[in-house]
């Protein structure tokens, strides 16, 4: 593990807890914010930076789908909303949204998500040698990027489409299905701190992160009481987990939600990534029989961060497929993330630069970890 990786992600889970008291609520739960973008036609304040890329070009961004209606493109924090022709400019048939001049909605130059080395608190070297990443430690990307809602045709999703698992785990959805309170408990990096979600950045729309997400997503369709214990911490990896794994088991847990590999990748083998979680699995398993697991294959990192090997997160992917049996499972936002940067840029869906979601990255965790525990016939009327 590279010093440089570990020490970032500590200082921003350090800064996540300075910022965490008396924030405004102004988030409120939405069910269609949370249902898999995957199952509908109406895409939900998917999130874009627009960049002009060139002197000669207008500042644009591309969505994951073509749209057939633009509902709406607001701020990030919900404040503003634009208007078409005036703010921005779509041109049916493609999946491009422009800005033109005098536009109110943010925009940079490429020049400007760069930084000269040395100059930031942490050295983020970009892989083409030419500068740094720049880093965000709060809501810099928030309020960099915007938000568009539009209607689309069915069938243009060609990843992965996660489907109800509760045929895998059937105790907790015994639980979950008898109106039975249930505790949740999470292992992981800073990902599973809440990192860069609005609300952990106090600054508006303050959306919680994706483990309380799914939290409330789970009250409300079975209504029945979740309790989250969050044992995640900034800069960790998977050797760290195994030596905590005895705190989460003095909460004997229903659920285990086992989130690492972002921290992992600047260098572990992933068959001592595989060995690490397995472990964790028969630690938890022999202290809390009855416990099941959701193993989440993490999002990916910027592909341009030197620090990170990019070869190593399919493989860790597949080394937590090999893992699955009843009662453990697969959350697979390796693939969900490699295919939406088939389509968009990592600054647009990015909370700090490198390695953290932003708000619909949390949202898009949220919905996959849903997916798994929430069939599509049993939320509540």
């Amino acid at each position: 593990m590279k010093k440089a990786a570990v020490s970032l992600l500590v200082a921003v889970s350090i800064f996540s807890v300075a910022q965490a008291a008396d924030q405004p609520k102004a988030w409120q739960f939405s069910r269609a914010a949370l249902s898999p973008f995957w199952e509908s036609t109406t895409m939900e304040g998917e999130s874009v930076l627009f960049v002009r890329e060139s002197n000669e070009k207008t500042p644009e961004a591309s969505l994951l789908f073509e749209p057939t209606k633009i509902l709406s493109v607001c701020s990030s924090s919900g404040e503003t909303t634009y208007v078409e022709g005036q703010d921005y400019v779509w041109k049916p048939g493609t999946k491009q949204i422009s800005l033109p001049a005098g536009s109110r909605i943010v925009s940079k130059t490429a020049q400007d998500l760069r930084k000269q080395p040395g100059s930031q608190q942490y050295r983020l070297t970009h892989r083409d040698g030419n500068g740094e990443i720049m880093f965000g430690g709060g809501h810099e990307y928030h309020d960099m990027q915007t938000l568009v809602t539009y209607t689309h045709q069915p069938g243009q999703w060609a990843g992965p489409a996660t489907k109800f698992a509760g045929d895998q785990l059937p105790k907790t959805m015994e639980k979950l299905a008898s109106k039975k309170p249930i505790t949740v408990a999470l292992l992981g990096d800073s990902i599973s701190t809440g990192c860069n979600a609005s609300g952990w950045a106090n600054a508006a729309p303050f959306q919680p992160p994706y483990q309380d997400l799914l939290v409330r997503n789970l009250e409300e369709s079975y209504g029945t009481k979740v309790t989250l214990k969050n044992f995640a911490v900034g800069g960790t990896d998977t050797g760290w987990g195994v030596s905590n794994v005895p705190k989460l088991n003095e909460v004997h847990p229903d659920l285990v939600i086992l989130a690492f590999g972002m921290n992992d990748a600047a260098g572990r083998p992933a068959k001592d990534y595989r060995a690490n979680i397995s472990t964790m699995i028969d630690l938890i398993s022999k202290a809390n029989s009855d416990t099941e697991f959701i193993l989440v294959a993490t999002m990916l990192g910027n592909r341009d961060w030197v620090t990170l090997n990019q070869q190593l997160f399919p493989q860790y992917r597949d080394a937590l497929a090999q893992l699955c049996r009843k009662g453990v499972v697969l959350a697979d936002m390796t693939s969900m993330w490699d295919e939406m940067l088939k389509h968009k840029q990592d600054r647009d869906v990015t909370g700090n630069g490198v390695n953290h979601p932003n708000d619909f990255g949390h949202r898009v965790y949220a919905q996959v970890l849903s997916a798994l525990l929430i069939r599509a016939d049993s939320a509540r009327q």
